[in-house]
């Protein structure tokens, strides 16, 4: 690309790319693309060179975009492209660099192009420039060839055919961000796009068969986590034997401008996080996830998330389903140890979450490891960090795990792992806990920070949700966890009393004036008392179903029993009351006869015998609450939609999470509460007691979950694509502290 120029501010003067972007027409034959095409440089990361970068290409696109529909001279170096690209598989094959090193340049530059292209136009526009061609004087018009799709199936192809190499590894990475950049279009337009020329040719025509084959290569690149090559084993060796022209041109520039392109940016080093990445696993999973998030056609469902719901297990010998022509074979067990690893990033999270909700293989595999804390502990750790997350991750996080506690052997299972030293827990030292508890504890956690720092009502929902889950199948909790469930209710009903006095307050204190209105004190303990219902409600079902494997949580009961006084002739809470009170009424009456003085361990022992002795007829499983119907009751959106914790000092803490993110989260997801099936449900007769419906809430996601996911997987690719920079300022799709 020359040898004059020494930084990347320098490229809007360089020799070559003004001849590109100037008046004169340069066919494909010339040999100037050998010349612009011969550069080595290794694409930088650092912000403020990325900065520079778009800043230079712009000025270079400003030309181009005036003088091209003269020239066409986009359109022939896309076709220069193309026509590098069809040697790529045997030049792979041969270890023959120099096809594939300019195939790489001549890609990279496009991608530059596009990407200022797609900000700055609308597709038409786009479309207009990609159409554009050179007409000899007098030469009749021919059939146009439609190069968007041209290019749009050489990439695709070159992904999935190409073998990744050393010297191929580059070239991929660029066809993978390539896409990225064709499909960036949703970045500047703050509505989702439901019609797009782009997603038309992805979804139809000569792209539509590859569909299978570009998802599942895709999820091998996260899966493989190949390291990037070291710098400059993409870029052309000078041949010793002289080459011929070729050769010659290119030995002669190789050394020029873009030399001065290093990892991280010129005279910096690359970050820890940098080198242990893999750029091309993290940019397969964004285009992946992207991919995924695209609206149905009009007359064709997404063939992307098809294939991601419907692809199996290598060692599933079924028969595929006819109606899915996009299913394929992936190894599940390489998917899971990649997905436990990865964790730590957004987009893995998301990944899976896509997985356990959309694809039942996935789902059942991952519920049937028995090493399952392998990617529980992950999730767990998302969790306790909350401060260092942003909401998007812990929402991802937290609804996993509610999909997970839908199921009862997964239930049951996490209370049989034992784990030892989890030293990122710093409350407590926790030198052994069963999985089962430690989950119960971050959850808790979770729940509390929420009351006292972020406000955040959809996290409670979701929360309190998966401890109802398992509730019914808590076993041997660690007197830690058991404490915290006790905890949890006292600090709510502290929180009840609290809204309770300053309703009294204000109605005092209002009754000499009538100029000021009342706050909805009655809607604040409404929304309470249905959370404290719904934690009673927890206790309730172990202490039914699960009784004798919990003596610790009946220890917290009884050692925290005047917290539940309140409560027993309250008129919300009486019908629940009734197992809590008896259970506390009958061990503390067994530990008055054994005497004063008694040691934890004696309290300990009373406890296990008397959970022996207790008759199991005792504990109601049924009650005459007339608040209970045989309809679903919807959780989220009833009972947290206005619920906003009061501090201590009567104020309101500031939310961190983004309240542009809870809204459309909001709109996206909601999770139904306990409900049986009708059949179930026995038929109400005058003094005859309804049973509880079983305590089970399963997630669901709402009609157009589009309205969160996309704006999340383009911020997720905004804030973590390897070598993209996009103008803040031109970013309309969300805003940039949202998420």
């Amino acid at each position: 690309m020359g040898a004059n120029s020494s930084s990347i501010s320098e490229l809007p003067e360089n020799e070559y790319l003004k001849k590109l972007s100037g008046a004169e027409p340069i066919s494909e034959n010339d040999p100037f693309w050998n010349q612009l095409l011969s550069f080595s440089f290794t694409t930088p990361t650092n912000s403020a060179d990325l900065k520079l970068l778009e800043e230079a290409t712009i000025s270079v696109c400003k030309s181009l975009v005036e003088k091209n529909p003269r020239t066409g001279n986009f359109g022939s170096l896309i076709r220069v492209f193309l026509s590098r690209t069809k040697e790529l598989k045997i030049s792979a094959e041969c270890q023959n660099h120099l096809f594939i090193w300019q195939a790489h340049n001549a890609l990279f530059i496009i991608c530059c192009l596009l990407k200022v292209f797609i900000s700055r136009m609308s597709e038409d526009e786009l479309q207009l420039h990609f159409s554009y061609e050179e007409k000899a004087p007098g030469s009749y018009g021919t059939e146009c060839e439609d190069l968007i799709e041209e290019l749009l199936c050489c990439l695709i192809q070159l992904i999935v055919e190409i073998p990744l190499l050393d010297i191929t590894y580059s070239i991929s990475l660029e066809a993978v961000t390539t896409l990225i950049v064709f499909l960036s279009c949703q970045l500047f337009h703050k509505e989702i796009l439901r019609e797009s020329i782009i997603h038309k040719y992805l979804m139809h025509g000569r792209c539509l068969p590859y569909t299978s084959r570009l998802v599942k290569t895709l999820l091998y690149n996260f899966i493989r986590q190949e390291r990037s090559p070291p710098p400059g084993t993409h870029v052309f060796q000078q041949q010793t034997d002289g080459g011929g022209l070729l050769y010659g041109i290119a030995s002669g520039v190789a050394t020029g401008l873009w030399t001065v392109f290093t990892l991280g940016g010129v005279g910096s080093k690359p970050t820890p996080q940098l080198e242990q990445c893999s750029p091309l696993a993290n940019q397969s999973l964004l285009l992946l996830l992207v991919l995924a998030n695209l609206t149905d056609a009009p007359d064709t469902p997404n063939p992307y998330r098809q294939a991601i719901m419907s692809f199996k297990n290598t060692q599933d010998s079924t028969a595929f389903s006819s109606s899915n022509p996009h299913a394929f074979q992936i190894n599940f067990n390489s998917l899971y140890t990649a997905l436990c690893e990865q964790q730590k990033s957004d987009q893995a999270t998301l990944l899976l979450y896509m997985l356990l909700h959309q694809n039942g293989n996935v789902r059942t595999y991952v519920l049937a490891r028995t090493d399952i804390e392998n990617l529980v502990l992950p999730i767990l750790e998302i969790l306790y960090h909350v401060e260092e997350r942003n909401s998007h991750h812990v929402y991802m996080a937290l609804i996993i795990l509610l999909i997970l506690t839908e199921d009862d052997g997964f239930n049951r299972s996490i209370h049989e792992v034992i784990l030892k030293n989890i030293t990122w827990y710093a409350e407590r030292v926790l030198t052994e806990i069963s999985l089962g508890s430690l989950l119960i504890l971050v959850v808790i956690r979770t729940i509390q920070y929420n009351m006292t720092r972020t406000r955040d009502k959809y996290l409670h929902t979701n929360c309190l949700a998966a401890l109802a889950n398992m509730s019914a199948q808590f076993r041997l909790l660690h007197q830690y966890a058991a404490q915290r469930i006790i905890s949890l209710f006292s600090l709510l009903s502290k929180k009840h009393n609290k809204v309770l006095e300053q309703a009294t307050q204000s109605l005092r204190g209002s009754l000499g004036s009538n100029d000021s209105p009342l706050p909805d004190y009655a809607q604040d303990l409404n929304v309470i008392e249905e959370v404290i219902r719904m934690m009673l409600e927890i206790i309730n079902s172990c202490l039914t179903n699960s009784l004798h494997h919990n003596p610790n949580l009946v220890y917290a009961l009884l050692y925290k029993r005047d917290l539940f006084e309140q409560f027993r002739t309250h008129p919300s809470f009486q019908d629940i009351m009734q197992n809590i009170d008896l259970v506390i009424s009958f061990f503390s009456s067994r530990l008055e006869q054994a005497g004063a003085e008694l040691s934890v361990e004696r309290v300990l022992e009373i406890i296990k015998q008397g959970a022996v002795a207790l008759p199991k007829d005792r504990l109601r499983v049924d009650t005459v609450s007339p608040k209970l119907s045989k309809d679903p009751l919807v959780f989220s959106n009833n009972c947290l939609r206005d619920f906003l914790w009061i501090s201590s000092s009567g104020g309101m803490f500031s939310a961190r999470f983004a309240e542009e993110a809870a809204d459309k989260w909001s709109n996206s997801f909601t999770v139904l509460s306990r409900s049986s099936p009708e059949s179930d449900v026995p038929e109400m007769n005058p003094g005859q007691p309804e049973k509880f419906p079983e305590l089970k809430f399963k997630y669901v996601e709402e009609e157009q979950p589009e309205e969160f996911f996309i704006p999340y997987v383009w911020s997720l690719v905004y804030n973590s694509a390897v070598a993209l920079y996009w103008n803040p300022h031109d970013i309309q799709l969300f805003t940039m502290d949202s998420g």
